[in-house]
């Protein structure tokens, strides 16, 4: 007979813990398939509880599928051995995709900010005042294009620091650029071809893939992307960071910048998505004139983020479409939700209308430029300066350092895990199996350092290359 400890069961009810009790008994095995059941009645008397307590505790198994019964003869365990294979398989699934990241000394492959960085104080009473203020609007459902209010902010802050003469309606806001990207493809269909930079960022690709269109790669030369590749690929749709491009930190010129919007006005249903998704952060020179600003024909699309500005976790990104785009947008698309919160959008609007947005990019800038100098001083004075060269140091927020080294960039990304130090190379960026993907070059990420890191961040490279 079977035999269950009904003390220490807290809140739970009888029923509960018992039908608990006999479903882990199944699922380890201890109950294996076609074993019969104590009846209600003697189990009920054997455990010391009432009849109804087993009656529903049986019910519940019954109908998850545990058990099943036979009239006039009882209940019997079900045979589990596809589930609890199943099972098993999910669960070795789930916890080598979801295990949580490994944890670095010094990372210099992750984008992320210094948390110490983000304005708290203003953000918080921003908050605070927009709840106070704003609740009205804040439990009414926002546009399809997101809150009017940040679309204006976001107009005039693209009209007074980016040159670009658009208005809010134009404008559409979203959880992140990639949710936008889906956006794009249905608005412009599965039958289109995209194409993407080579190198690139790899989750565009892979956005294009999942969403099962054609795509294909054109290659980066010093002058941006290869518009003869572009013409002969057949390419409708071209993906494109002009400003700075990452991981290259190339800066489209303006010659190629006219052949592109040539090459978008030569054939009808073409059009240029303008990623600009870290142009703030130019930290020397002028920032870069928009491809958009400089677009007679309306085919460009430009896209930018504020999770690169202020924060990755503060998911929110937009897109200016052109009014003729958008007219077709609101015909197809204007069904779905705004997938930003008021409570994001509203907040974000003050920010960016009492100039604290421009307070903050001002500050980051400087701040940002001092580290780099740092790093770059204390890179010049170590012994890795014999070994290595930089470039492209005065675009974004990261550098390239070509490393004198015989290893592969598989085994120094290895040996860099060993002392706690992530890595990312320019050859992961590039598509597999083009010519002349460069070795030994680290791309250096340098957004989340502080000033008492850059000496472990010499420390740990020069283990990492000189030994």
């Amino acid at each position: 007979m079977l035999t269950y400890s009904f003390t220490n069961i807290g809140s739970d009810s009888l029923y509960h813990h018992l039908y608990q009790c006999i479903r882990e008994d199944i699922l380890c095995g201890n109950l294996t398939a076609e074993t019969k059941l104590p009846s209600k009645r003697s189990f009920a008397k054997n455990l010391g509880v009432s009849n109804i307590t087993v009656e529903n505790a049986y019910a519940q198994l019954q109908a998850e599928g545990y058990i099943y019964s036979i009239p006039k003869k009882g209940f019997y365990v079900r045979n589990l051995s596809d589930l609890t294979l199943s099972i098993s398989q999910t669960t070795s699934s789930t916890s080598n995709s979801l295990r949580m990241p490994d944890k670095y000394k010094v990372d210099l492959a992750s984008n992320q900010m210094n948390p110490e960085q983000f304005p708290f104080s203003v953000w918080s009473k921003l908050i605070r005042e927009t709840l106070l203020n704003r609740h009205v609007e804040l439990m009414q459902t926002p546009p399809w294009g997101g809150v009017w209010d940040l679309r204006h902010a976001i107009c005039t802050q693209l009209k007074d620091f980016r040159g670009m003469d658009v208005t809010p309606e134009q404008i559409i806001i979203g959880a992140g650029t990639e949710y936008l990207y889906g956006l794009l493809i249905q608005l412009f269909g599965q039958d289109k071809v995209y194409a993407v930079e080579n190198p690139g960022y790899h989750k565009i690709a892979k956005i294009y893939e999942n969403s099962r269109v054609k795509y294909c790669y054109i290659p980066i030369s010093a002058k941006g992307i290869d518009t003869l590749e572009l013409e002969s690929s057949g390419a409708q749709i071209v993906h494109l960071s002009p400003s700075h491009h990452f991981p290259t930190g190339i800066v489209t010129p303006i010659g190629t910048r006219y052949e592109l919007l040539a090459w978008a006005t030569r054939q009808p249903g073409r059009y240029i998505i303008e990623d600009d998704y870290d142009s703030e952060f130019r930290l020397s020179g002028k920032p870069i004139p928009t491809l958009q600003s400089i677009d007679q024909s309306e085919r460009v699309i430009y896209m930018n983020t504020f999770t690169k500005s202020l924060s990755s976790t503060i998911r929110i990104s937009y897109m200016v479409l052109p009014k003729h785009l958008l007219e077709q947008f609101a015909k197809r698309l204007s069904f779905y939700s705004c997938t930003v919160s008021n409570f994001e959008q509203y907040t974000l609007a003050r920010f960016i209308e009492d100039r604290y947005f421009e307070k903050h990019i001002n500050r980051m800038r400087t701040y940002y430029r001092k580290i780099r100098d740092e790093l770059l001083d204390a890179i010049a004075n170590s012994a890795l300066a014999t070994h290595c060269n930089i470039a492209e140091e005065d675009s974004g927020l990261h550098f390239l350092l070509y490393i004198d080294t015989s290893l592969p960039d598989d085994a120094l990304s290895a040996k860099a895990k060993e002392y706690g130090l992530h890595l990312s190379f320019l050859s992961e960026y590039y598509e597999k199996g083009s010519p002349n993907i460069p070795a030994h070059t680290l791309i250096i990420n340098y957004s989340g350092l502080t000033s008492e890191k850059i000496p472990q961040v010499i420390t740990l490279l020069s283990k990492c290359i000189l030994t």
